[in-house]
């Protein structure tokens, strides 16, 4: 099972009965709570805490991971759709510190008022989007991107 890093995390000791998909970096199992039918966790067996720690390895078998629980998904329950996402962060909703991705299978009319997609997430992100629209950079320097001078 994955590496415990001297912590109590709720993934590093979930029992194999419980992993349902695997890979040779990752595991998909159900998530415990739920926002719909078929949700999962999708987890690396090393304990790392955010999506940006992980190795380049762990990130294309996280993915290659979400295509295969897709199928196992679509057979069982059939959805219109799929919302994939990774929280980093306590401000972004990460409640447990050892990345994982959720693949939330949607359906039609699970989801209140007009939207839910990523930008129905946060309150108000429609009014908060206008407002940021202007303060967007028309591009990205190099010195942005890491490769250095103007």
């Amino acid at each position: 099972m994955a590496q415990d890093a001297g912590t109590r995390c709720p993934f590093c000791t979930i029992p194999r009965e419980r992993i349902f998909a695997r890979n040779e970096l990752c595991f998909a199992t159900w998530d415990v709570n739920p926002v719909s039918k078929g949700h999962t966790l999708l987890i690396p067996f090393r304990h790392v805490a955010d999506f940006f720690q992980t190795t380049p390895e762990e990130q294309r078998a996280l993915l290659a991971l979400s295509g295969q629980v897709k199928e196992v998904l679509d057979r069982r329950h059939h959805p219109a759709g799929y919302n994939l996402g990774v929280n980093v962060g306590a401000a972004a909703g990460q409640a447990v510190p050892h990345v994982h991705f959720h693949l939330v299978p949607r359906y039609p009319g699970d989801a209140r008022g007009q939207g839910s997609g990523m930008r129905h997430v946060i309150p108000g992100s429609r009014e908060t989007q206008a407002k940021l629209t202007g303060y967007l950079p028309k591009r990205v320097t190099k010195r942005e991107e890491g490769g250095g001078e103007e």
